[in-house]
């Protein structure tokens, strides 16, 4: 279909300014203009708002829907999810996806808590699988202190995000320790290959392209033949016993394909999936609700799959 207004609008502005992709430009620079991007997003009020950090100095951020006991002194406990944010493991942070984190708390009743993994080139592969691995197990073996129920413990991401997040469930399994309940992966990066025919349609001209993808991937995996890996291209893991899930893609986006075979391999694997296609839309929309309404919609679709999953 075609183009949503309100993304076209979006990319005709990123045309007039110049913008050619956080590829081009030097580490350091993207990072600080994803920053500046994100600064003025609007943020709704949460119960509360902390900065942790793990034992091993990981941070978090967690936030605590309003009409909860923040502290998580009474009352019964939460559900909660575990979030890792996009930007191709390069760029982002906790602070680009505050607003989304605390309407994900708040729409979906659970306690979020945001990863800061450590970021590539510095860092690189597997490195930040391991930091969205350990935060899980970090927040499980701490749910009682935050008042969280160690049961109903999600885990999620967008994009390179939801590679992790996928990664982590993968790695649960693998090494037999306690299993997220369900995970939620918004338009995930799953194959290293970057040759689906949605990399082909959907290369240059829709926000993300096919050159970007292939950067991110070269600052991400320290040799090439990385990419085999099973906690890097998740699409060719064996996918048994993995949690419950839902997967959202979009129409105009070279990650559209693979996202959706990921779907497709999940449901094949046993594993009970959701998957919700948006079509018009391009990759990023999720954390744009305040300029595009099916951003807005997005998420709320995906915080009741939350609800639902961890009632």
């Amino acid at each position: 279909m075609p183009l949503d207004p309100y993304a076209q609008a979006l990319l005709d502005l990123q045309q007039m300014t110049g913008f050619r992709g956080f590829d081009t430009m030097p580490v350091a620079d993207a990072r600080a203009l994803m920053a500046a991007r994100m600064a003025d997003v609007p943020r709704e009020p949460v119960a509360r708002v902390e900065d942790l950090a793990t034992d091993a100095g990981l941070p978090l951020r967690l936030y605590w829907p309003v009409g909860s006991d923040a502290a998580g002194e009474a009352g019964s406990p939460r559900p909660a999810l575990v979030f890792s944010h996009g930007g191709g493991w390069v760029v982002g942070d906790c602070d680009m996806v505050d607003g989304t984190c605390r309407t994900l708390a708040n729409a979906s009743g659970c306690v979020v808590a945001s990863v800061d993994y450590r970021l590539a080139p510095e860092h690189r592969f597997p490195t930040a699988a391991e930091d969205a691995s350990h935060a899980f197990q970090w927040v499980r073996a701490r749910a009682d202190r935050l008042g969280i129920d160690p049961a109903r413990i999600a885990v999620g991401g967008d994009s390179a995000g939801g590679n992790l997040a996928i990664a982590s469930c993968l790695m649960a399994r693998d090494r037999g320790q306690p299993a997220p309940a369900f995970q939620v992966l918004i338009y995930p990066v799953a194959d290293s290959a970057c040759d689906s025919p949605s990399y082909a349609e959907c290369a240059t001209g829709f926000g993300l392209t096919r050159d970007a993808m292939q950067y991110y991937w070269r600052q991400y995996l320290a040799d090439p033949a990385d990419g085999a890996h099973p906690y890097a291209s998740p699409l060719h893991a064996d996918l048994a016993g993995l949690p419950p899930a839902f997967v959202l893609t979009v129409e105009y986006d070279p990650l559209r394909d693979e996202g959706e075979s990921l779907a497709r391999r999940l449901a094949e694997s046993g594993v009970p999936t959701a998957h919700r296609r948006f079509d018009g839309q391009i990759h990023g929309f999720f954390h744009l609700g305040h300029i595009m309404p099916q951003g807005k919609a997005a998420v709320a679709e995906a915080a009741q799959a939350l609800r639902q999953a961890l009632a």
